[in-house]
């Protein structure tokens, strides 16, 4: 398998340092309101990368946190803690918020058949440990006091930005957020390791510690508990690529100096969803989230297969046009799916090539459009009905598609997969007439699936059918 290193910016033989086995760690929500289908897209990608290594033949041990404390409203230690800010507008304690927006955020995930991880750790159950390392580093000469708070010393390292994309007006700039100034630090690039009550005092959730009563900045919580559950090599970080800068520059730097050794061999990072006005992003108020979309009555899988027609690596812009677009190929492929025979045992000789071809596509950096072409290209070859289905329960481990649910299948009776195929051809050519204007064909196909008792019925998923009996 070839993927992408954000550390390197290029495609790279993917490797692990026991052999078999992948340490996975990806970012987890902070948790302050519903995820938007924007954070969601990283999850679909890295849901689909966990169950591709799987498919490969790896064992996957992914960790996720559950940020529950220390995340600013700016990424540059500066502004109110996300958390805090939440809980007030919603008339809760912190952890409050957090324990109803994490069962939310899983809610969700299941709904786009995101599996849970393995080891999910919520930040807050682990200040013992951040500690630990907050200490560590200052025992090193890598951290200091100021101003009553830990920072992290960034001109002990030899470079400090290590992803290909940036330099030293990434600061200036600031990738999610304006970076304020900040008096206390040494270096502009320095970070809060350990914050006290010289920074808020109304702060709900604090600790003692040995600086002070206080809590831990963002970005420990990630490098203490991947290093605690995962230990001290890490194969595979993911997130979204809004947290490559700072957050992930400050994880490796810390991880780093604590450890004394290179700490992750490979950055797997998800590009934005866009809408029309740019990013899909919480801090702009973003309301569109997996409950809307079932308002408007779409499948949350219809949005899993958005993301999987589009490349990880591409920003992906969304409107419901383009969704409207994806639900119909969702209900013509389920439709496809499920009209295939169940009777017969597979031909696994005959289903070895597309297997391959499905390996191919995934083990060229998680190409998943490429992996649904084959799954198409295997739906209208001759192999039988039976082998088809079981290639399409074996990729659907990956796709997560629900493709052998029984979806789309509406019909009273049983409809072979060559005439599901003429019938979804037909509508297709119904469809192009009418957005054509050209009523006398519309008519004409629909008399014709009329003669062939084809019950046609728009829905915001698009056309459903069946065959009366």
């Amino acid at each position: 398998m070839k993927l992408t290193n954000t550390l390197t910016m290029k495609k790279e033989d993917f490797a692990t340092y026991e052999p078999g086995v992948v340490k996975m760690y990806t970012c987890g929500p902070t948790v302050y309101g519903r995820a938007h289908i924007g954070n969601l897209r990283s999850y679909i990608m890295e849901d689909v990368l966990e169950k591709a290594l799987e498919y490969e033949g790896y064992r996957v041990d992914r960790v996720m946190n559950i940020t529950d404390v220390g995340h600013l409203t700016s990424d540059a230690d500066t502004g109110e803690d996300k958390m805090l800010k939440g809980a007030r507008q919603e008339h809760k304690s912190v952890l409050e918020l957090a324990d109803m927006y994490t069962k939310a955020f899983f809610e969700d995930c299941a709904k786009l058949n995101i599996r849970k991880p393995g080891t999910v750790v919520p930040a807050t159950t682990c200040i013992g440990d951040f500690i630990e390392m907050v200490q560590a580093l200052l025992d090193k000469g890598c951290a200091y006091i100021a101003g009553g708070n830990v920072y992290f010393d960034t001109s002990r390292l030899e470079h400090y930005y290590v992803f290909g994309n940036q330099n030293a007006e990434d600061l200036a700039v600031g990738v999610r957020d304006s970076v304020e100034a900040d008096e206390n630090k040494r270096n502009k690039t320095d970070f809060v390791l350990w914050f006290t009550k010289s920074k808020f005092e109304d702060q709900e959730l604090k600790w003692d510690s040995p600086w002070g009563v206080g809590y831990p900045g963002w970005h420990i919580e990630c490098s203490a508990i991947s290093v605690k559950n995962l230990g001290e090599y890490l194969d595979l970080h993911c997130g979204g690529i809004d947290n490559a800068f700072p957050h992930h520059t400050n994880e490796i730097a810390q991880s780093e100096a604590y450890l004394g050794h290179p700490w992750c061999r490979h950055w797997f990072h998800v590009l934005h969803l866009n809408d029309a006005g740019g990013k899909i992003s919480k801090s702009k108020g973003a309301k569109l989230t997996v409950s809307l979309l079932e308002e408007k009555g779409y499948d949350p899988l219809v949005y899993r297969l958005f993301n999987l027609q589009s490349h990880y690596r591409k920003p992906l812009t969304f409107s419901f046009e383009s969704l409207d677009n994806a639900a119909q190929a969702y209900q013509k492929l389920t439709t496809r799916v499920t009209a295939l025979s169940k009777e017969g045992e597979p031909d696994m000789a005959g289903a070895k090539a597309y297997r391959e071809q499905f390996r191919e596509a995934l083990g060229n950096d998680l190409n998943t459009s490429q992996a649904l072409t084959v799954l198409y290209d295997m739906l209208k070859s001759d192999l039988s009905d039976s082998t088809k289905r079981w290639l399409a329960g074996d990729f659907d481990k990956v796709l997560g598609l629900d493709l052998l649910a029984g979806k789309g299948a509406e019909a009273s009776e049983p409809v072979d997969s060559e005439l599901a195929g003429e019938i979804e051809e037909l509508i297709a050519r119904r469809a192009q007439a009418r957005k054509n204007k050209d009523w006398a064909a519309a008519d004409a196909i629909r008399d014709e699936l009329a003669a062939r008792r084809v019950v046609i019925k728009d829905t915001p998923e698009g056309v459903k059918w069946h065959i009366e009996s």
